[in-house]
């Protein structure tokens, strides 16, 4: 691993056990719409909603879908918890330069943040802060661009393909999450981990983090 300036976490399935919730509202609406709810959730992982929508169904307009979606998102809120690990290492994170990027929503993000006591970094990628969002690199070139580091020196926490695509294709290194795809389906990521517990002890070990 290179040195470390800063670390960028996805959000979905890497700090926020989201998935049950998520694989509600994709099935919900993908029955609604009467779309093959197994394959309009294989294409969300780590993606705008609206850029799922596109793919899924083009018939559909991405921006109006995207407004159903974020409201059948609203109703599962108290059911979106911490992953395990995630507050220890974020508070170990203190004074260091740490982002998230995520794909989501910046209301529903920092809300659940706040409601399950996660600490918010000063800076924050959303989908919407970019044009191109994830699989493209723009997402973690400008977290890495607003922290004043190259992105060289940054190492990336995501648990989705698309997301360890465009952390490579940025030239982050990538520690693929095994939370939500396997290690084989993240196999583009430069190492693995099976829990927040053991990126914690990664960066521990490479002296970015304060000791507990």
């Amino acid at each position: 691993m290179r040195m470390i300036s800063a670390v960028l976490f996805d959000v979905d399935g890497v700090l926020l056990d989201s998935a049950a919730a998520h694989r509600r509202v994709w099935n919900s609406w993908a029955l609604s719409r009467g779309l093959d709810a197994e394959k309009v959730w294989r294409l969300t992982f780590g993606r705008r909603p609206e850029d799922t929508v596109k793919d899924a169904a083009a018939h559909l307009d991405p921006a109006a879908e995207r407004q159903s979606l974020d409201e059948l998102l609203a109703k599962e809120r108290d059911g979106i918890l911490p992953v395990g690990g995630a507050v220890r290492l974020l508070r170990a994170l203190s004074g260091r330069a740490w982002a998230i990027v995520t794909s989501g929503d910046r209301a529903f993000v920092e809300a659940r943040f706040a409601a399950t006591g996660l600490p918010l970094p000063a800076v924050r990628v959303y989908g919407s802060d970019v044009e191109q969002a994830k699989p493209a690199p723009d997402c973690f070139a400008l977290a890495a661009s607003r922290l004043g580091v190259d992105p060289s020196a940054c190492v990336v926490v995501e648990d989705a393909p698309a997301g360890i695509c465009a952390a490579v294709a940025a030239g982050c290194t990538v520690i693929g999450l095994t939370t939500t795809h396997t290690a084989v389906a993240l196999s583009r990521a430069h190492m693995c981990a099976v829990s927040l517990d053991e990126v914690r002890e990664l960066l521990l070990a490479r002296g970015f983090l304060n000791t507990p």
